[in-house]
């Protein structure tokens, strides 16, 4: 176990305390976070890295590079999870039928005589992440905004001074009052 938890430090918990550090905006910190989440959750792996590759630049100082690569990095576990879902969203909004989860559709799949379903349901998919995505990136970034007031607050370099700074202060004024 303790592998798994200096993994999370070392790939998770160190590169978010080093963002929060150099003391970025919450606002910015948020939306970022939850723009590498929702592109993170797109459901055709490995294409995520692309797409924050592609929001990055167009957004331009409208986003936190850093946090949205960390944050994509993060969703890769849930987007394997949403897979399903985003599929049988899609597949309600167009009216197309059922992509169906069986042993035997697998079998289709991996011997290649499903493939007009399997480019089908690969949309259906798509539209029920097109359609799911402005809804979970609001949500994140509501969900994040007070939690990156607290911790930017809490860690960025700006707040450590001050701290350091009172600290100084109240050495200063005890030293005087002896």
């Amino acid at each position: 176990m303790s592998g798994l938890c200096s993994w999370l430090h070392s790939r998770i918990v160190e590169p978010l305390l080093q963002i929060l550090r150099r003391g970025a905006e919450p606002k910015l910190l948020a939306f970022s976070s939850a723009l590498g989440l929702t592109l993170g959750v797109f459901p055709i792996c490995g294409v995520t890295i692309f797409l924050c590759g592609l929001a990055i630049p167009l957004l331009g100082s409208r986003c936190h590079p850093a946090s949205v690569l960390l944050a994509n990095f993060v969703a890769t576990p849930i987007e394997l999870s949403l897979v399903i879902p985003f599929l049988r969203l899609g597949e309600a909004i167009c009216g197309g039928p059922q992509f169906p989860l069986t042993s035997d559709a697998l079998r289709k799949v991996l011997t290649g005589h499903a493939s007009t379903e399997v480019l089908l349901s690969i949309l259906h998919a798509m539209v029920g992440w097109l359609v799911a995505a402005p809804f979970i990136l609001a949500l994140l970034y509501v969900i994040f905004l007070p939690c990156y007031k607290i911790l930017v607050q809490k860690f960025s370099s700006a707040s450590l001074n001050e701290k350091l700074k009172s600290d100084e202060e109240l050495r200063l004024k005890a030293t005087l009052i002896e």
